[in-house]
């Protein structure tokens, strides 16, 4: 099946092999392909577009915060960034001029490492307030409150970071009954990460550390994480994990001790046939479809529901769980997540009524 190209990738095509730059947001490079958030067919698609076209994006779509910008440029111009790990100041020239002073060195390397990375986390690409060194303590505190914060970094550029104020390094040093006039006075030493960096590796520092500073290729301070965005950050990835696992396990309890050990393996993926199926425990999801989608075994399951429904809907949880399963930092879409929700409280219903 040919890839189909969006008109928009073709127009910028147009302008990259003009000579001409381009920049746009991985959202809006996602919406052309009629597309929320990333996934691993998602990116398969589009990547196929892009190489059909001859293009790359710097840093690479999957890579970078969805709400981030990239610069579309030639295989060529990728190429030497990839070597220098620097991207070429001509590639975001149309980007406000301080925004493209910020953004030059920014990596340039096409990621073929799946690692989840901290840059990919909106809290890490929101920068910050920042408080002086010479500042007084009153008002860091008052900042603070503002904006809700617990911690605020104290620095004199957006590069130079001297220490963190927080709550808690103000607090042990009153305790101690220490001078506390100016912020650099009750400061902690700043804990910092570079946007590559892994998520996974930087959840010991934060929880250490409560919060740690996020930098870009430029050593510039793009954002902060907390504690709290952590926790949000794995609510939001672990719901439909959970919503999953409940609605695997209502399944399974439907199915449970209604079909025979034949009739069970016979739905068993045909790429996989030397895998032993001893019970309902040992099928994919993808199998149970495989299962009740035969008219003939339906009758078997005992309730009064439509068949083909109820197979369609189960076929859609399907491909939400293969796009779950790709643990991307994006999450899956409102809708996706509502489907799985009332899928889920369906047969949670459902069971109670066979009771």
């Amino acid at each position: 099946m040919a890839t189909e190209i969006p008109d928009q990738l073709k127009e910028v095509a147009g302008h990259v092999k003009d000579g001409h730059s381009r920049t746009e947001t991985v959202r809006t490079l996602l919406s052309w392909f009629g597309f929320e958030r990333r996934g691993y067919y998602k990116i398969r698609k589009i990547r196929k577009a892009l190489n059909k076209l001859k293009l790359r994006t710097l840093p690479d779509f999957e890579e970078a915060w969805i709400d981030g910008t990239i610069a579309f440029v030639s295989k060529a111009v990728a190429s030497k960034a990839k070597e220098t790990d620097v991207i070429p100041a001509e590639t975001v020239s149309n980007a406000e001029p301080d925004e493209a002073a910020a953004s030059t060195p920014i990596s340039g390397r096409a990621t073929k490492d799946p690692t989840s990375r901290i840059g990919r986390l909106a809290a890490a690409n929101r920068p910050p307030f920042f408080v002086a060194p010479d500042a007084t303590v009153a008002e860091a505190i008052t900042l603070m409150l503002q904006h809700d914060y617990s911690q605020l970094p104290v620095a004199t550029t957006e590069r130079d970071v001297k220490g963190m104020f927080s709550w808690k390094s103000l607090g042990s040093r009153l305790a101690l009954g220490k001078e506390c006039a100016k912020v650099k006075d009750c400061m902690e030493p700043p804990s910092d990460m570079n946007a590559d960096a892994s998520l996974f590796e930087a959840i010991q520092q934060i929880v250490e550390h409560e919060c740690v500073l996020v930098r870009d290729g430029t050593r510039r301070i793009t954002g902060i994480i907390t504690t709290a965005d952590l926790g949000l950050q794995f609510a939001q990835l672990g719901e439909p994990f959970l919503l999953l696992g409940q609605i695997e396990n209502h399944i399974r309890i439907l199915i449970a001790e209604k079909y025979s050990k034949p009739e069970l393996a016979e739905a068993r993926d045909p790429s996989d046939s030397s895998r032993e199926i001893e019970d309902v425990a040992d099928l994919t999801l993808g199998e149970y479809v495989r299962l009740l989608e035969n008219p003939k075994r339906w009758p078997k399951l005992g309730v009064l529901v439509d068949r083909k429904t109820f197979v369609e809907e189960l076929r859609r949880i399907v491909r939400i769980r293969n796009d779950v399963m790709h643990f991307d930092p994006d999450g899956i879409g409102p809708e996706d997540l509502e489907k799985l929700r009332k899928f889920g409280r369906f047969l949670s219903e459902l069971q109670k009524k066979l009771r």
